[in-house]
């Protein structure tokens, strides 16, 4: 089947089911998407490409590549969730189609490159950071084509090979910074080491050439950005972004060491059946197989380490596992043990509408339970539909060959993410928030957030929202949870300081806060009264 007479057709379904089916319709999601996309918004009207700003104030989270993209998106396309998300699908889609070709080079099987771009594809993880609107599917790209490269010249001795990793690290260091030049040096050196072909590293890493690549595309953006503000956005990004996010935990987001031996088989859902051989054939395999296991090994111990830790880390070690699950494709578990997951989740997702109403919910908790309140309003008959159909999907798919079931049921899974899931989630989290922007910004008032970082606001109310009180007649966006804070220090800072509510749904609300009014104007009182007969003549 897959092998068949229409591969292009094939390859299409994995790249729509995966990375853009529903990106036209799900409203941005917050935090990621909305902090992007407004920063986006904000270079364009400032005209300033060189940093970027969040509702006025300074970002310093990333460089400046997936900024870039975006705002030609946006200029082509006009500010809506498409256009934001247009770079990432589309890097996404190259990226497929980087493992594709890479696999079906390598292995002898032709399901292989069908199982190792299905793993890329259909993975939920994989799968929301090629569509989400921020910069890691760029980077995943660009560490991709770097692994390749890498490779090529490992087996060829290209030198070409080894100016094209410099172009993907150097297009890396403007999008997320050190780290993609941090993971290929680490994870060929350790081949190298393992291998004993250290010269041919050495040879590579004091390329004259390829430094000159690398430096053509990082300087001009970096020069630049230093002379504009005296180093202080790359001095912050350094040292906050990249040094502090390593050796201390950043926005709640801590771990530890085993953080990602649990979250590996999560973020391989539903291939996690494939991960024990896949690390066996790392170990005893060839020459390929040890590079790809080392890498993504490397990865998985440098993120280990860190203070910081998010899921999405790990995939910027995933690809080189992907082409190991393809490679063993001649050799898959039995169809019970590789189905499990895939089923077991299927199952789980479309037994939510049931399960929800039995998660305890604490009213105090004003932010949660509002969103659980509007997820449960949003599981609906169509959710019903969409999951009877993925699964009489997933029972079709039962009945073929052991790759082609579990690509059909990761396929099932897929759609029942994006056709029914996310936008149930999307109701729940996000179309609250959508709606308070629009009702801000059809009244034309000027609005402020309280103590809430949902940056989405902004997008869809079309002007930055800086965070601090309201003053007298402005607008204030506050999740439902800070409402008493919100009142505190109003009462605090102000005798005079009234809250009228203007829109609430889910766990925020939208209020103003009354102006001022007028000192009245005293007129002395007469001492004697007039007579109504002395008013009327």
């Amino acid at each position: 089947m897959m092998s068949g007479r229409h591969p292009q057709a094939l390859l299409a379904l994995l790249i729509a089911a995966g990375f853009w089916l529903g990106s036209w319709q799900l409203p941005l999601f917050d935090l990621d998407e909305g902090a992007f996309s407004q920063a986006t918004l904000e270079m364009l009207s400032s005209g300033n490409w060189l940093t970027t700003t969040l509702d006025g104030e300074p970002r310093y989270d990333k460089p400046m590549l997936s900024y870039w993209l975006q705002g030609l998106s946006v200029s082509a396309f006009g500010a809506h969730e498409f256009a934001f998300r247009l770079p990432s699908m589309l890097a996404a889609t190259l990226w497929l189609l980087l493992l594709f070709g890479f696999v079906r080079a390598r292995s002898s099987s032709p399901l292989a490159p069908w199982l190792a771009a299905g793993a890329l594809a259909l993975s939920p993880m994989s799968s929301i950071i090629g569509h989400a609107a921020t910069a890691d599917a760029i980077l995943n790209l660009l560490l991709a084509a770097a692994a390749f490269d890498i490779w090529r010249y490992f087996e060829s001795g290209s030198r070409a090979a080894v100016w094209r990793t410099y172009l993907w690290m150097g297009l890396g260091v403007l999008c997320k910074g050190p780290v993609a030049i941090v993971i290929p040096l680490a994870a060929s050196l350790a081949f190298a080491v393992s291998t004993r072909r250290w010269r041919d590293w050495l040879g590579a890493v004091f390329d004259l050439r390829g430094w000159i690549v690398l430096l053509a595309v990082v300087l001009p953006w970096g020069i630049s950005c230093w002379m504009a503000d005296d180093g202080d956005f790359i001095r912050h990004f350094l040292l906050d972004h990249n040094l502090q996010r390593y050796d201390s935990t950043l926005q709640g987001h801590g771990g530890k060491f085993y953080y990602y031996i649990v979250a590996l088989p999560l973020i391989v859902l539903p291939f996690a059946s494939l991960l024990p051989g896949a690390i066996k054939r790392g170990v005893l395999g060839d020459a390929l197989d040890r590079y790809c296991l080392l890498w993504f090994g490397v990865v998985f111990a440098i993120f280990s380490m860190s203070k910081t830790q998010l899921p999405h880390y790990l995939l910027y070690g995933m690809t080189p596992l992907f082409v190991l699950f393809g490679r063993m494709a001649a050799r898959v578990p039995p169809k019970p043990v590789l189905l499990a997951p895939a089923i077991a989740l299927l199952l789980l997702f479309s037994s939510l509408p049931w399960l929800l109403p039995m998660v305890p919910v604490n009213p105090k908790r004003a932010w949660e339970a509002g969103v659980v309140s509007e997820a449960l309003a949003a599981f609906d008959w169509r959710y019903t539909l969409i999951c009877l159909g993925t699964l009489a999907l997933c029972l079709w798919s039962l009945r073929r060959s052991p790759v082609v079931a579990v690509l059909g049921c990761a396929l099932a899974l897929n759609l029942t993410l994006w056709l029914g899931l996310a936008p149930v989630l999307a109701q729940a989290q996000q179309a609250p928030t959508r709606e308070a922007a629009r009702v801000a910004r059809d009244l034309g008032l000027p609005a402020v957030a309280y103590a809430t970082y949902l940056p989405t606001f902004s997008v869809y109310r079309g002007a930055p929202t800086p965070h601090r009180l309201p003053g007298p007649g402005e607008l204030v966006f506050v999740r439902a949870d800070k409402l008493p804070s919100l009142q505190r220090a109003l009462a605090d800072s102000s005798a005079n300081a009234e809250l009228r509510p203007v829109f609430r749904r889910g766990g925020v609300a939208l209020l103003q806060r009354l102006p001022l009014e007028p000192e009245p104007t005293t007129t002395p009182a007469p001492t004697t009264a007039p007579e109504p007969a002395q008013i009327l003549r």
